[in-house]
């Protein structure tokens, strides 16, 4: 059964473009009323105009009603020709065109398109024709359904941009609910485990196992730690990127198989900026993890360092299968994996990380299929005066 919140979702939708086309169907059955309208206006002024022939003959003065039919249309443009199109008169036509006789008729034709010529009856004989074209207000108004389709579309437009934003949001709600909650299910039992390591000191349990499992403790409080701090904004402080960074290859580069080559290049000097310490290890222990896996545990990570003057730049280099173009936009994505094994999320709250919590970006410099990858990770300086 579908929520209320989807069924509004196509209520409103559905809604749009009944309105939608209530205001197209109306707006064309306008057109062409308005358009009949003004065939039976030109009618009339035909009609004034054989008054004015009869009375011409008969020499007779023209009534009041005829004068003012003849001299009532001041917007619809019209050429009265006689029975062989040569032209006798014209009204509500661009002087400057109409001095030109082949504008004229080209007019002619193109009035003859627009709405089908009237005859002129004189003496029960054909006099000639009058031929009108569509006025600047009936122009005006056969826009209009485009002008409401366009609207129609950006509507959608917003709504889709509106609704893609609230989909994100609640991933992201997602996530964050998730991360918080495996962060308090590891809290519990790491208690515990402070707890057993007391126990274990009083049973003389060799120092050296002490100290291994106070390293596995210390490693999992630092995962919880992380976990806890995604959906709420982190802590940032004044950080030396380059002292950093290194703390995080050092960290590192000694828990990984001997068969990957780890190389650093990082300035003498310091970088300062906003950073908090444990998301930042999190972000690059995630993308040199993603190199690892796609150098399948073989071959070379570089971390290096560039700046200009108001961004320092870490980049993060494998060897490894490198990302497909079709797929490298898709790789922030959370979800999105390439992995048999595997939640999609690393990648995804690297971005996270970089990007709303420390006001930066996360992107893919380079990749090339059997090149390798290099991810660059932009972080604002702060300004020294």
């Amino acid at each position: 059964m579908l929520s209320t919140k989807v069924t509004f979702r196509w209520f409103l939708l559905l809604t749009s473009f009944a309105v939608v086309g209530l205001v197209l169907v109306n707006t064309y059955l306008f057109l062409q009323k308005f358009k009949v309208e003004e065939r039976v206006k030109m009618s009339v002024w035909a009609s004034a105009e054989e008054e004015l022939l009869k009375s011409t003959d008969l020499n007779d003065d023209l009534g009041n009603l005829t004068i003012q039919v003849l001299s009532s249309n001041t917007t619809t443009p019209m050429i009265l020709t006689d029975s062989k199109q040569n032209v006798m008169d014209y009204r509500n036509i661009d002087i400057n065109r109409a001095v030109n006789s082949v504008s004229l008729k080209k007019l002619i034709l193109q009035f003859g398109n627009e709405n089908e010529p009237i005859e002129v009856i004189h003496n029960n004989e054909l006099f000639g024709y009058l031929y009108y074209g569509d006025s600047a207000l009936l122009k005006t108004i056969r826009y209009f359904p485009l002008v409401v389709i366009i609207i129609a579309l950006l509507f959608g437009l917003v709504m889709y941009l509106f609704y893609s934003a609230d989909k994100t949001a609640e991933q992201n709600l997602l996530w964050a609910g998730m991360a918080k909650e495996t962060a308090h299910q590891i809290g519990t039992p790491l208690s515990s485990l402070v707890g057993w390591i007391e126990i274990l000191k009083q049973e003389k349990v060799s120092d050296d196992i002490l100290i291994e499992i106070k390293k596995d403790i210390e490693r999992l409080n630092i995962i919880t730690d992380r976990f806890s701090k995604i959906g709420s904004l982190p802590m940032l402080v004044k950080k030396d990127l380059v002292v950093e960074t290194q703390a995080a290859f050092d960290y590192l580069s000694g828990r990984f198989s001997k068969m990957i080559q780890f190389k650093l290049s990082l300035p003498e000097y310091p970088i300062f900026i906003n950073l908090n310490s444990e998301l930042y290890y999190w972000t690059v222990e995630n993308l040199i993890k993603n190199g690892i896996d796609a150098m399948k545990g073989k071959g070379m990570i570089g971390i290096s360092m560039e700046e200009d003057e108001k961004w320092v730049r870490v980049l993060i280099t494998d060897t490894g299968s490198g990302i497909p173009k079709n797929l490298q936009k898709r790789i922030f994505s959370p979800g999105f994996t390439t992995k048999k094994r595997g939640w999609g999320l690393g990648l995804s709250l690297a971005k996270r990380i970089v990007e709303e919590y420390h006001q930066g970006q996360l992107q893919i410099k380079f990749s090339e299929p059997g090149k390798g990858t290099v991810m660059q990770i932009s972080l604002r300086k702060i300004e020294i005066s």
